[in-house]
């Protein structure tokens, strides 16, 4: 029996799913959102980080997209499906965000939520647009 995803996979499968609503929908209005997590049944803490993730997305979004677009190869960012746009851009935003989840962990994170919501060339999709992304950024350095 395989184990349940943890809290913060929950909040990212959350995030991706209100962004790809999000993308074909436009902007969301408080009841749409209110519906979207009354369906979704998500527990507190899991609906607060993919919250957190979704504002930050969505507040660096251009940041991201032309991140994303920079290192895309014979392809233009418009021909991304919308569920691979998502998952790129979720795990943009952690490489360059959230500085507490490691590098490897975000992008495998990213290869899992593919697994899970995309098909079988998303994830070998993803996992090169982000292994691309995560060479052109400076080294973690650790405090001590």
């Amino acid at each position: 029996m395989a184990k349940p995803p943890g809290k913060r996979r929950e909040g990212r499968q959350a995030a991706m799913q209100y962004l790809f609503a999000h993308d074909l929908h436009g902007e969301v209005s408080d009841t749409e959102r209110n519906a979207f997590w009354d369906l979704h049944m998500a527990k507190n803490d899991v609906r607060e980080y993919a919250e957190r993730l979704i504002k930050g997305i969505l507040a660096f979004r251009e940041e991201i997209d032309t991140r994303i677009a920079g290192v895309l190869q014979n392809f233009s960012f418009e021909r991304l499906g919308t569920v691979d746009r998502n998952i790129l851009r979720l795990a943009v935003y952690e490489l360059l965000h959230e500085q507490d989840v490691p590098r490897p962990v975000v992008i495998n994170e990213a290869i899992e939520i593919a697994k899970a919501f995309g098909d079988t060339q998303t994830r070998v999709f993803v996992n090169g647009v982000l292994d691309r992304i995560a060479k052109t950024l400076p080294p973690v350095t650790t405090a001590g």
